[in-house]
């Protein structure tokens, strides 16, 4: 069970950070079989209640899981490890196509826009008490919003994608909930699932988006919740088509109950429609990010939903944050009205690269995928031996692992910053590398 490892303490607090520290020096493994709360309780001299309240804390933080009459275990894969470290250093001379980065060309600058809105400041200055979401972002947001037929419902500020899906999910779930999530699907969202302390099921996906099979499967044996990501899904590229969302909206019309949150962060850089699945379900969240199109570091994205689930997320953000800056949401409405950004011309400069580099990858008898936004997803028979082997070749590419959960291996490359003529030797040394693979759906 624990072999070696004494648990100590008297209050829960201090169990919990002693499990916490056994876990975190290695001295209790990822699937060790706790105590019962029992017996445990009985060791400490302490009442059940504290074992089962220290249990409860490291549940919530994603260190432990419970499995009913089996026993509570150390997870797999403890939350603190981060998929982000899953990666190789580009050393000098060795392009690095593995960050998931936008081009630089293609952003925007940003100083008049926060120009813009530093004036609008010293017209009408932030302050306490004011409305947490800027009238004309709302307004702006909630237009686009229309015009996407995503359904009516109010909107809200997040910092990034990843936050917005964090306080959903929190807003609705419990720890020890189910999430279905797409796999191979965003590394960051694999890695928060389990942080929160919920279990993420993977659904697996082809070029038209979620297999609505896995979907009907997953949500069957309980998930609670289903995220999709609606167009250049990450690491694949994958676009929801308008007949894999009709299937889509179907499974779930016979799961009214689950709450659906849809990641539209490839919003103007692509040139594919959306067919958003919102409303389909009594709980469900929209969020559309500014990232990708107009600067990482803006950390601003909208979110609308219905009403309870809005209202949940931005009644707790004010006991948080509050807000985020009203200054940068201006920022972003002057990128808006300005036409800073041609999404057309973005949509066309990532698909000729990324197309190129499909077209000369199947000229070479390797199979990969990537229908829109900057990244290409390439499967690997071994994927170890082939991100080594692009390395020795002159490329740092993106394991599969940092991606996956069960999905089979690959690399991820993000076209960014190719060239023209970076096409041909990529796709010789990725063919190299990875050898004729056989076409089949990631999941």
């Amino acid at each position: 069970m624990l072999g070696e490892y004494r648990i100590v303490g008297r209050r829960a607090s201090d169990i919990a950070a002693s499990i916490e520290q056994g876990v975190g020096a290695g001295a209790l493994e990822p699937g060790a079989l706790l105590p019962p709360m029992r017996e445990l309780a009985t060791r400490l001299g302490v009442n059940p209640n504290t074992v089962a309240a220290a249990y409860r804390t490291l549940r919530e933080r994603g260190v432990i899981e419970t499995a009913g009459r089996r026993g509570s275990r150390v997870r797999p894969r403890p939350a603190s490890t981060a998929r982000g470290s899953l990666g190789v250093d580009a050393p000098p001379g060795v392009r690095d196509v593995s960050a998931g980065n936008p081009d630089l060309a293609l952003l925007p600058p940003l100083r008049e826009a926060l120009a813009a809105a530093a004036l609008g400041d010293e017209r009408e200055p932030g302050l306490y008490g004011q409305a947490p979401v800027d009238e004309e972002f709302a307004r702006l947001a909630r237009a686009g919003l229309d015009a996407d037929k995503v359904p009516g419902g109010p909107v809200a500020v997040t910092s990034g994608s990843l936050d917005a899906i964090e306080r959903v999910l929190i807003a609705h779930l419990r720890p020890g909930d189910t999430v279905a999530v797409e796999d191979p699907g965003w590394g960051s969202l694999l890695d928060l699932v389990p942080a929160l302390g919920l279990k993420p099921v993977p659904v697996g996906l082809d070029d038209d988006g979620p297999l609505p099979g896995d979907v009907e499967r997953a949500l069957a044996e309980g998930a609670r919740a289903l995220i999709v990501t609606d167009r250049a899904q990450n690491p694949t590229g994958a676009v929801v088509s308008k007949d894999r969302a009709r299937l889509l909206r179907e499974v779930l019309a016979r799961r009214p109950r689950t709450l659906l949150i849809e990641d539209d962060h490839g919003h103007a850089i692509v040139d594919q429609p959306l067919h958003p699945l919102a409303g389909t379900t009594e709980n469900w969240a929209f969020v559309r990010s500014t990232a990708k199109a107009y600067g990482p570091d803006l950390r601003v994205a909208l979110l609308t939903g219905d009403r309870v689930t809005v209202d949940r997320v931005a009644g707790r953000q004010q006991l948080g944050p509050g807000w985020v800056s009203r200054l940068l949401q201006r920022a972003v409405v002057h990128l808006w009205t300005s036409g800073a950004v041609d999404p057309l011309a973005v949509a066309r400069s990532y698909g000729e690269r990324r197309d190129a580099l499909v077209r000369a990858l199947a000229e070479r008898g390797v199979t990969a995928h990537g229908r829109s936004g900057m990244n290409v997803w390439v499967p690997v028979p071994d994927e170890t031996g082939a991100v080594a082997r692009l390395l020795h070749s002159g490329w740092a590419v993106a394991p599969g692992a940092r991606f996956r959960m069960s999905a089979p291996p690959a690399v991820r490359i993000t076209v960014s910053g190719l060239t023209p003529d970076d096409i041909t030797p990529l796709a010789d040394a990725l063919a190299r590398a990875a050898g004729p693979a056989p076409a089949r759906s990631y999941g």
